[in-house]
């Protein structure tokens, strides 16, 4: 069994407060009896059971496994205090809703209603089935075991070079014009190997410029790792024989590095990133 617990709450503050009244609809009668004594609800029982906490929706609402830490009546409110179980990633309500069937969720109204129900489900059985398995640890460097892609992030893979500081300008430009936040390895130092700042970098990115200018290993490598992560990645390049021959039958953009041609680069990125968003 699991607690569903459907409230447009701040649950990362882990400190939530939910009526009584919204507790075990949407239950069978026969597990709220297992869970309710003289009218009031057994919290150290239903405590023990593992939680979906959710936000009403049925879209790319975020909902998360945890457990109740705590939980004390306080006149007609169930004061609760929670946590995320970190082994498993945030998940999306349309997940929830496609799969509804197989956790006692029929009803849509169950999506679109604050309440507390119980569900006789074995609720990690069912996360095993349907969210993707771990990923193969590299020793090069480390990753989540679960991916966390910041939706306004790109990133910019080039030469540590003062002559590219205006080309990352552009790139910033053209970026920003499209709702995205832009870095790039050096403006960050999170880890004592780069390589660490630079993966983790890609790994959170949605989207991922990589200039081949001057064929630049350092780049090429990053973008391999761009591509296998499974990022939106966008070729750029002074001279279209810097683009490896591996990677020719894949669209790039090709900019001159004066003031006109950055002001085009930064035009062209942003119609990119402004598709690959779906803007």
């Amino acid at each position: 069994m699991f607690n569903l617990l459907m409230f447009n709450v701040d649950w990362h503050s882990g400190r939530v407060t939910v009526p009584m009244g919204r507790m075990f609809e949407y239950t069978d009668d026969h597990i709220t009896e297992q869970f309710r004594e003289g009218g009031n609800p057994l919290l150290d029982r239903l405590a023990a059971l593992p939680c979906l906490f959710c936000e009403e929706g049925t879209t790319d609402e975020a909902a998360y496994v945890g457990q109740i830490n705590r939980a004390r009546i306080v006149g007609r409110d169930v004061s609760l205090e929670v946590s995320f179980d970190g082994e498993v990633p945030p998940l999306q309500n349309s997940m929830i809703h496609a799969n509804r069937a197989e956790l006692h969720m029929p009803h849509d109204f169950e999506f679109s209603r604050n309440h507390w129900a119980v569900k006789d489900v074995d609720l990690y059985r069912f996360l095993l089935r349907n969210v993707r398995p771990r990923r193969q640890r590299p020793a090069v460097f480390q990753i989540p075991e679960h991916e966390n892609i910041e939706p306004a992030l790109a990133s910019v893979m080039m030469p540590f070079d003062a002559g590219f500081n205006d080309v990352y300008a552009a790139i910033q430009l053209g970026a920003g014009n499209a709702g995205l936040r832009c870095r790039r390895a050096d403006d960050i130092w999170e880890n004592p190997a780069i390589i660490q700042d630079v993966v983790s970098l890609i790994d959170r990115s949605r989207v991922v410029v990589c200039d081949c200018t001057g064929r630049n290993p350092n780049v090429f490598y990053e973008a391999g790792i761009a591509h296998t992560l499974g990022r939106e990645v966008i070729l750029i390049t002074q001279s279209e024989h810097d683009i490896p021959f591996d990677l020719r039958h894949l669209r790039h953009v090709r900019y001159l590095n004066n003031a006109e041609g950055r002001g085009a680069l930064a035009a062209t990125l942003q119609g990119r990133m402004q598709t690959i968003l779906g803007h």
